[in-house]
């Protein structure tokens, strides 16, 4: 956290995030999303995540851009492009994203 406060003393309008949760538990995950979004909110920096996390894009992002071989194949509002995917690629990715039994 030390090199995230030296990044906020600096008043950046973005910071670039990748996978800033991987190899993280759920609840510090969850502690990590929220205090960004908190961040967000008061300091009005945007956060450019670099993730393959959907359960992440889906909780912090309001657009988000699907890559594939270093190409954009898919851009747009996150509930457009997780819900009602275009690219057969993004459709892929989200194909095997595991669901809970019953959800």
């Amino acid at each position: 956290m030390k090199a995230g406060a030296r990044a906020l003393a600096l008043q950046p309008r973005r910071i670039v995030c990748d996978d800033p949760t991987s190899a993280l538990d759920v609840s510090v995950q969850a502690q990590i999303l929220n205090l960004l979004r908190e961040l967000q909110r008061e300091l009005g920096v945007s956060f450019l995540f670099i993730t393959h996390n959907f359960a992440v894009v889906a909780y912090i992002a309001d657009q988000v851009a699907v890559m594939r071989a270093g190409r954009i194949v898919e851009q747009g509002a996150c509930a457009d492009v997780l819900y009602r995917p275009v690219d057969d690629y993004t459709r892929t990715l989200l194909a095997a994203v595991p669901r809970l039994q019953g959800a």
